[in-house]
């Protein structure tokens, strides 16, 4: 009877794990596509750079969401290598975005990240933290992506 329950319990568990994970990709798809149409939307991107960003932001949101699962447990670890991550995500997004555009981007991109960060929480992908002092140390280091939601 033991036994029984014992792969009764092993087969659920297994199930239910891969469940979660292919959830993940769909969550990072619904992510990233959420700041990308909040990002083409405050930038006014044309189509072509509507594309490039999707494919960037969708690249980048899989890759911070593989941070925050690995530091759950460390919010500032998470913070630091996510910061790295939107850095790549600059340098990226200079190459196609107009002079203008880039500004406005570079401008806002606290705001861009404290969106999707958000989003994050909401969904229960990211630890809740206290949002004034991880926006006061985003708005310190200079160098994260925060959206705009200007409606």
């Amino acid at each position: 009877m033991k036994k029984i329950l014992i792969v009764a319990y092993l087969v659920c568990f297994s199930i239910m794990s891969f469940a979660q994970n292919k959830d993940k990709p769909e969550l990072a798809k619904q992510r990233a596509n959420r700041l990308s149409n909040q990002m083409i939307q405050d930038l006014r991107l044309n189509n072509f750079q509507a594309k490039r960003l999707r494919e960037i932001n969708q690249e980048k949101v899989s890759k911070m969401m593989a941070i925050e699962q690995k530091f759950a447990n460390n919010p500032d670890l998470v913070e630091k290598n996510c910061q790295g991550v939107c850095r790549e995500r600059d340098k990226e997004l200079e190459s196609f975005l107009s002079v203008d555009q880039y500004s406005k981007y570079y401008g806002n991109r606290s705001e861009f990240y404290k969106y999707d960060k958000d989003f994050a929480k909401n969904i229960g992908l990211v630890k809740s933290t206290d949002a004034k002092s991880t926006s006061q140390k985003s708005a310190n280091a200079g160098q994260v992506l925060r959206p705009t939601v200007n409606r």
